[in-house]
């Protein structure tokens, strides 16, 4: 594996750093920031900005716009845009719009492509994901999905109830994750501001970077066409995987951007705050977390680029994605925490960002699957034995 960046890579990511830097960093104590998110006019103006800048929603397909980068390059694209808290909404690759752009284009039809995807590659259409349910739902175990989709003529009626449903809130149009008659499930997509769905309410969450938070959706005999199936009928637990296991890879992608924001941040205090008769990276209880951060950052980065790559020789890649997942979640976790420390005071206020991002950060150990789900599942894959060797030498 050669992990070197081609001069156009490297070119784009100067571009995008410096984008960040003189375009995105500023907003970041923009009023229109709320409990749920950056409001629409200020993602719209962020939105604006990067289009105009060449760099909307990059990882789609040139045809509908965006810059068809390999995995590896959004690895580089996506840390570069992470580094600020509103980097991802700017560039249109946040959660859950990233994700569900990457599936349709894998399963939609030309007309659902029409209809919604290229609007969402543009900028002018948000979107939601519905699939996690309030118990005895589907959550971590999909398996348990209740949401029910009965056949109707040449339409489908949908009921159940989805909750933790990111941007739902002025979302334009859902993929609904549902229960066929048959037990199997499917996913359908649907215009938001159709009578049958009803956003309840908005929960309040540590993190406050996604446009619209997340909101508790009721379906109540949701009228959807046959036509509007995304991709087969029983097919969805299978594109959820689709979906899935790229978008675990671009979390852990956008969040290193943030973990290395924070450790500039620290290291910027350690070089400069004096305690003790010497500056405060001096003493080795500081040096050392800084050291450890160091070396985090550099791991998370390599299991990134290494199941990147993977992903770009068209392996499936769900075993190393989990292990990514993991080992990227609790790494750049554990290198957030230790800035707060690092910073003390400041670490805990919002005289930085580290704050911000110490908050919405937290969630990303649960999102796509909580670690011990993923440890779980990596288990039992080792256990069966290897079933298919790669080129990394991992099974699956």
């Amino acid at each position: 594996m050669d992990f070197s960046l081609s001069p156009e890579l490297q070119a784009l990511r100067d571009k995008v750093r410096a984008f960040i830097a003189e375009q995105v960093i500023p907003l970041e104590l923009d009023p229109r920031q709320t409990a749920h998110g950056p409001a629409e006019t200020l993602r719209d103006e962020l939105v604006a900005r990067a289009r105009t800048a060449g760099l909307l929603t990059p990882h789609a397909a040139p045809k509908y716009g965006g810059l068809g980068l390999s995995h590896v390059a959004k690895a580089v694209v996506f840390e570069e845009a992470g580094y600020s808290t509103l980097g991802p909404t700017a560039l249109n690759i946040h959660a859950p719009d990233e994700g569900n752009i990457h599936l349709l284009e894998a399963v939609a039809s030309e007309e659902q492509k029409e209809r919604w995807l290229r609007p969402m590659v543009e900028g002018r259409l948000r979107s939601c994901f519905a699939m996690t349910e309030p118990p005895p739902g589907a959550g971590a175990d999909p398996s348990m999905l209740a949401t029910t989709a009965t056949r109707d003529g040449d339409d489908y009626l949908i009921n159940g109830t989805k909750w933790f449903i990111t941007g739902a809130d002025g979302a334009g149009v859902a993929i609904i994750m549902a229960r066929m008659e048959d037990g199997t499930a499917t996913m359908f997509l649907s215009d938001m501001d159709q009578p049958g769905i009803e956003l309840q309410r908005t929960m309040n969450a540590l993190d406050t970077c996604f446009t619209g938070g997340h909101g508790v959706l009721k379906f109540t005999d949701l009228r959807v066409p046959a036509a509007q199936i995304l991709g087969a009928a029983g097919k969805g637990f299978r594109y959820a995987q689709v979906r899935l296991a790229p978008a675990r890879l671009t979390h852990c992608m956008r969040w290193l951007g943030q973990a290395r924001r924070a450790q500039d941040a620290a290291l910027a205090h350690a070089r400069s705050r004096r305690a003790f008769g010497k500056r405060l990276g001096e003493h080795e209880g500081v040096s050392f977390m800084l050291a450890d951060n160091e070396m985090d950052l550099h791991t998370a980065r390599l299991h990134i680029w290494h199941t990147a790559w993977l992903l770009d020789q068209g392996e499936r890649c769900n075993f190393e994605s989990s292990r990514a997942k993991v080992v990227c979640s609790e790494a750049e976790w554990r290198v957030v925490d230790r800035c707060v420390q690092i910073l003390g005071g400041q670490g805990v206020t919002g005289e930085t960002i580290v704050a911000k991002i110490f908050a919405d950060m937290r969630a990303f150990r649960i999102y796509d699957g909580p670690s011990e789900v993923h440890r779980y599942s990596l288990g039992n894959k080792l256990v069966e034995g290897p079933r298919s060797a790669t080129a990394g030498g991992a099974i699956r």
